[in-house]
């Protein structure tokens, strides 16, 4: 569900039970393994600029150029690399701050699942 602020009641969903949709990965991103991404949006700002959603990828290796996102993780465990930068570890209970524009890889150890959001 994709709406705006006017429309979008108070709401609470539980994140380890959502059904999440297909959100295919450029085969260029993909470093090792099969990894398969699905998320859903739960709210979009009017002007497109916020979003707010779930995310889930499965075990594999995978690059990616970051937006300005927190998040936090429901389950699962990954490594994310920094290019030249840090080294950060996640898991379940753990929330991340990453930088737009940070050039990121992914080593995804245990599906991952995390509520986020993104300014664009």
């Amino acid at each position: 569900m994709t709406t705006n602020t006017q429309a979008t009641p108070s709401f609470a969903l539980h994140i380890p039970d959502a059904e999440l949709e297909p959100e295919p990965l450029d085969p260029a991103q993909i470093v090792s393994g099969d990894p398969v991404v699905t998320g859903k949006v739960l709210w979009e700002s009017a002007d497109g600029k916020q979003l707010r959603g779930i995310w889930q990828i499965t075990p594999g290796v995978v690059t990616d150029t970051e937006a300005n996102e927190l998040f936090v993780v429901v389950s699962g465990r990954a490594t994310i690399e920094v290019e030249d930068g840090d080294v950060i570890e996640v898991g379940p209970g753990d929330a991340a701050i990453l930088r737009e524009g940070d050039r990121t890889t992914w080593t995804v150890h245990e599906t991952l699942r995390k509520a986020y959001h993104i300014s664009l």
